[in-house]
């Protein structure tokens, strides 16, 4: 009876591990200084890139409003 308990109990314990699987951590715990200025030049370059856009979004905003204008007198100048 005892060899029996000691086999279910060895069984159950290697199942238990077996669903217990170690998984590997996601996150660094060390990084590089050569990683970590990568990842700087890569964020800066996002920023300055959302930057140009922005200022580019500006413009053709700008240059459309004045565009109606132009052409609201345009058509008001043959029409006199």
């Amino acid at each position: 009876m005892n060899r029996k308990q000691k086999m279910i109990k060895k069984t159950a314990k290697r199942a238990k591990a077996r669903l217990n699987k170690h998984t590997a951590p996601t996150i660094k715990k060390y990084v590089s200084k050569a990683e970590r200025a990568e990842q700087q030049a890569k964020l800066e370059a996002e920023a300055a890139e959302q930057a140009l856009l922005a200022t580019e979004g500006t413009a053709e905003a700008d240059l459309s409003a004045a565009d109606p204008a132009e052409t609201n007198e345009e058509k008001a100048t043959p029409a006199s």
